[in-house]
């Protein structure tokens, strides 16, 4: 009796758990499938639209002030677009507020998505001034432009270019494309240009429109000297990582049926196989068939008995 107590509800509690699991299964298999993680794009871009390292150093060579600026620096995905005409600084020529550079059109963009990054700067029109020359601009430009293109699958682009006119320290240049071009100025100074300037790698770009050293040394002004660098139109990129290979989801086993069906074998045997794992071979329907033909030829004799002992 206690066996047979406590074995009912087992059998019950067992037959429950494997309905369950045979519902419950199709849906974790289906969910498994979309778990991949498809992790950060990775990518990078920046742009500007000018940007100087200079040292300004007083005639008594006792005070050195860094001239550091930067117009429309913007970097993605952080940032993504900006317009701004002119950069101030103050307290850089005798204490008194300094115009760098003024512009009619400067724009800074900078965009990332999963498969592209990109870079754009365009400035036109444009005039860059450094302390102790307040009537003569250290460069006009007409217009130029740097584009850096990072594309998942594609070698990285980086173009520039300078269109119109280019006037240093009041002087009319014809810039030389891949080179350097040099302009003095007796009594004011000299500036090296370099134009256009890229480079590229696997999954980098980098150009820039202009690129100035400027060492500047006015007489009879209170200014002794200006030297280091000034940027014009730069842009940047890093190309996106290749997102990986998501599996296909895993498809739900067709034999599996909820609650109250029977499955079906998941694969057929081989035809040598002889049902080695389960014990059973190419005579099992015939050992079957004898013991049923044994188990009714028991089952008769048993009767007749029963009946002779009434």
């Amino acid at each position: 009796m206690p066996s047979t107590t406590f074995r009912a509800p087992a059998r019950r509690l067992a037959a429950s758990a494997a309905a369950t699991a045979l519902a419950v299964a199709p849906a974790l298999l289906a969910t498994a499938g979309t778990a991949h993680a498809t992790g950060g794009h990775g990518g990078r871009s920046s742009a500007v639209v000018l940007r100087t390292g200079l040292n300004v150093s007083l005639l008594n060579k006792t005070v050195n002030v860094p001239l550091t600026a930067t117009l429309n620096e913007v970097q993605a995905p952080a940032s993504a677009e900006k317009t701004a005409l002119t950069v101030k600084l103050d307290g850089v020529d005798r204490g008194r507020p300094f115009s760098v550079l003024r512009a009619d059109v400067a724009t800074a963009k900078a965009t990332v998505d999963d498969h592209k990054a990109e870079g754009y700067s365009n400035l036109a029109h444009a005039k860059v001034h450094i302390p102790g020359l307040p009537l003569l601009s250290l460069i006009e430009v007409g217009q130029v432009t740097s584009k850096a293109v990072c594309e998942t699958g594609k070698r990285p682009v980086a173009e520039s270019n300078v269109l119109g006119g280019v006037t240093v320290l009041g002087k009319k240049v014809t810039l030389s494309a891949g080179g350097t071009t040099e302009v003095k100025v007796p009594g004011v100074g000299e500036v090296r240009l370099d134009l256009s300037k890229t480079h590229t790698t696997s999954r980098t770009a980098a150009a820039s429109a202009l690129e100035l050293k400027v060492s500047v040394n006015p007489l009879k002004l209170n200014v002794a000297e200006v030297e280091g660098t000034v940027t014009l139109a730069g842009a940047t990129c890093e190309t996106p990582k290749a997102a990986p290979a998501q599996k296909p989801p895993a498809k739900p086993a067709d034999d599996v049926k909820p609650q109250g069906g029977a499955a079906e074998p998941i694969a057929k045997p081989a035809a040598k196989a002889d049902l080695a794992e389960t014990g059973g071979n190419s005579m099992t329907p015939y050992i079957a068939g004898g013991a049923i033909v044994l188990l009714v030829a028991g089952g008769g004799a048993v009767a007749v008995a029963r009946r002779g002992r009434s």
